[in-house]
């Protein structure tokens, strides 16, 4: 057995010695029945915005998802804003520039959309000068023309800087004389039937303009008029659709009003013409359902040049016996 061996209390003042002796003593152990503290409760996260398909979704998950697998999904509780017990989530709102979830109908034309139909129109058509500047790229004429001044150039100057200053002025040149071209192409297309749309659409039973309307505003156009070709004939025109709504299936409503039209007034196709630059044009009336059936140039100086090809594409709607 080991002696313990006791510390001698030190020599202290009165009012020291108390807290030494204090010091010395075991610290009070705690109760074996106390339970341990809780820890807080649990809150559920608060309505937050979720990226969801490119979207943002407001609300967060509801407790019962916490407790049960497959739980629903609940809405964000601010003022004014509705809960959504379901399993999917709540509506979505797009985040980005280019609306991916709009809707839209189809009406008839109205005196008050007069200048948005015609602004509509003119802006779609201007976005294919860069496509027509390719195309005119293409041409073997062009080409040849471009290779010998290269040539040319090069052997009189003996430099290579100036027959390549040469050629870049030429095609900037080219540029804006072929965007001056198809200014005064889409000018004179404002000038016929753009004019006055209600007497070219609206006058005659047999025609009608309708237009599209996503978030309050006009989005889309087409009209519709019996071919001056053939009798029994619709003739599909001035079809334009805003870049921001594309790929919405805006368009192929807008063809199959125009076929449900041609079939109610007793037509038996309806026609159109496409340019040879409208690439996602004619991809999209060959998938509602329309053929080509004729192509030409057009035959003037600018169209022999460029090589200006129109394709007329007919849908036939079937008799009904």
């Amino acid at each position: 057995m080991v002696p313990t061996i006791e510390r001698a209390e030190p020599f202290l003042p009165p009012q020291l010695r108390a807290d030494w002796r204090r010091s010395r003593e075991s610290p009070p152990t705690a109760r074996r029945d106390e339970a341990p503290p809780l820890p807080p409760p649990y809150k559920p996260p608060s309505p937050c915005a979720v990226l969801w398909s490119g979207h943002v979704v407001r609300g967060g998950p509801s407790p019962e998802a916490t407790s049960s697998p497959g739980a629903g999904w609940r809405g964000a509780s601010l003022p004014g804003e509705k809960s959504f017990p379901t399993s999917l989530p709540p509506p979505v709102v797009p985040i980005s520039g280019r609306c991916t979830m709009a809707r839209y109908h189809i009406r008839e034309y109205r005196p008050e959309d007069y200048e948005t139909a015609r602004d509509l129109f003119a802006t779609g058509m201007s976005e294919y000068v860069p496509t027509l500047c390719v195309h005119m790229l293409k041409q073997p004429w062009l080409i040849l023309l471009l290779a010998c001044t290269f040539c040319l150039l090069l052997t009189s100057s003996k430099s290579l800087l100036l027959p390549i200053l040469a050629v870049t002025l030429l095609l900037a040149v080219g540029r804006q004389l072929l965007g001056y071209i198809w200014s005064m192409y889409i000018d004179h297309c404002l000038q016929e039937d753009l004019l006055d749309i209600k007497a070219a659409y609206l006058g005659d039973k047999g025609s009608c303009f309708w237009v599209a309307e996503a978030d309050e505003c006009v989005v889309a156009i087409v009209g519709a008029r019996p071919s001056e070709e053939h009798l029994g004939e619709l003739m599909l025109k001035r079809m334009s659709v805003r870049k921001d709504y594309r790929g919405l299936g805006i368009a192929k409503a807008l063809c199959r009003t125009v076929i449900s039209f041609a079939r109610e007034h007793g037509y038996q196709s309806v026609v159109l013409n496409t340019l040879m630059v409208q690439h996602e044009a004619r991809a999209m009336y060959e998938g509602v359902g329309f053929r080509m059936y004729h192509h030409y140039v057009l035959p003037t100086i600018y169209g022999r040049l460029a090589n200006c090809t129109v394709s007329k594409y007919r849908y036939d709607i079937p008799s009904v016996d």
